[in-house]
């Protein structure tokens, strides 16, 4: 991997160019799952701001709050959801009468009360549910910030998303716990059906996050016999704790900060390496319902 730390200042040296990040062809929706194996890592944090930086480069981008315990997506853009995915599961409301336009690029659902009932749709509402969901065929990215933790919603997720994310810090415990939630994806899936990677998040030096990503890579490889890839880090600063105090996203509240440029920089390393084939939003619901015949 190339040297983050020395991108980082490259970027950040190049004041004018923070929003112009080479947009690549059109492509079918990949969906993107973010999770964590504790809460309180900031997986929220840069579910959301990863949203905004991908909206900057042009995708159309929607953020789905699955994080069935402290749903706080909307928390983050100072936004108070009026409905939420248990409507349109009810039948009360259309997928596009509960989507949200935000003022930061993507779009919003809050899902919170509503993925919990999934599992407990009839034929009938869930062929009307999956019905609903394709209308958010026209975004790009579909990024879905899961609970923290392992319940069986969040594992389900994670087997049908496209690319998964897992956040951690430095702190052991979040180590731990971060490892947990990768073993069990260890035995859910096949490992050459998930795209696992890694962000390491709050550190104070490049060699930090590093040193973290190393060993759980190797870990990982050798009693897991699982792929995972190191994405990157984010630098603590103290920019995205005033911007969580005043409820704006720190990308857009300070775009010059170094943890707005550690985003740029996994943002870039996304599209680089890039999206293995996958089923886009047909293969992820699929997936998700465990139904084998095509949508």
């Amino acid at each position: 991997m190339e040297d983050q730390a020395h991108e980082l200042k490259k970027m950040m040296s190049e004041k004018n160019k923070e929003e112009h990040i080479n947009i690549l062809p059109q492509r079918k929706t990949k969906i993107i799952a973010i999770t964590s194996g504790k809460g309180g890592v900031g997986k929220t944090n840069i579910a959301t701001n990863l949203g905004i930086a991908y909206a900057r480069m042009g995708k159309k981008v929607i953020v789905i709050d699955a994080d069935l315990g402290l749903a706080n997506v909307n928390v983050m853009m100072n936004i108070i959801p009026q409905y939420n995915l248990y409507h349109v599961i009810k039948r009360q409301k259309t997928m596009s009468e509960i989507i949200i336009s935000t003022n930061y690029g993507v779009k919003l659902i809050a899902g919170a009360s509503g993925f919990s009932k999934i599992a407990n749709m009839n034929e009938d509402d869930r062929n009307a549910f999956i019905k609903e969901m394709y209308t958010l065929a026209e975004a790009d990215i579909i990024i879905i910030d899961t609970s923290a933790g392992v319940s069986k919603n969040v594992i389900s997720f994670l087997v049908a998303a496209d690319e998964v994310i897992v956040v951690t810090t430095t702190e052991p415990t979040a180590i731990t716990d971060a490892y947990g939630i990768i073993k069990i994806i260890a035995t859910e899936v096949d490992n050459m059906d998930i795209n696992l990677k890694l962000i390491v998040n709050r550190v104070n030096t490049s060699g930090d996050g590093k040193k973290i990503a190393d060993r759980m890579v190797h870990i990982a490889s050798q009693f897991l016999n699982l792929k995972i890839e190191y994405l990157g880090f984010i630098y603590q600063d103290s920019a995205v704790e005033q911007a969580v105090l005043k409820q704006v996203p720190f990308f857009e509240y300070a775009p010059k900060s170094k943890a707005s440029a550690c985003i740029r920089h996994i943002v870039y390393r996304l599209e680089k390496t890039g999206f293995t084939e996958s089923g886009g939003l047909s293969g992820f619901l699929r997936k998700l319902f465990g139904r084998k015949q095509e949508f």
